[in-house]
């Protein structure tokens, strides 16, 4: 009888340990959306003097596509720097470049690959 009633305590105190885990695991998911996840780069030359794609558009978001681009203009020795806000993979405040559109989506591209492999 003290077998039994050590083993059902001890399943006790098991069940309310996998409930906390449950719970832990459940916060971190919820959590997770919210964290950067997904990256996008694009290079590109948006002058026609000069040589070399030395300008880019960096994309970062997190699980709902909300986050934010930054782009480098570079010309001759002068760069300039940008960001916009992103929700839900669109311009918040301001009209998005081609490239930015393209930054974005190459992050959630790169993203949905990731998770397939």
């Amino acid at each position: 009888m003290k077998i039994l009633e050590t083993i059902l305590a001890s399943q006790d105190i098991h069940r309310d340990n996998l409930e906390k885990l449950s719970k832990t695991v459940e916060n971190i998911k919820k959590e997770d959306v919210l964290h950067l996840q997904k990256t996008g780069l694009i290079r590109f030359n948006p002058f026609n003097d000069s040589g070399g794609d030395q300008s880019f558009v960096f994309a970062l978001l997190d699980g709902e596509d909300n986050g934010v681009v930054i782009t480098s203009l570079n010309n001759r020795g002068v760069a300039r720097w940008y960001a916009k806000t992103v929700v839900k993979g669109v311009g918040a405040d301001h009209k998005l470049s081609d490239e930015e559109i393209k930054a974005i989506n190459l992050a959630i591209k790169n993203r949905i690959k990731e998770l397939k492999n």
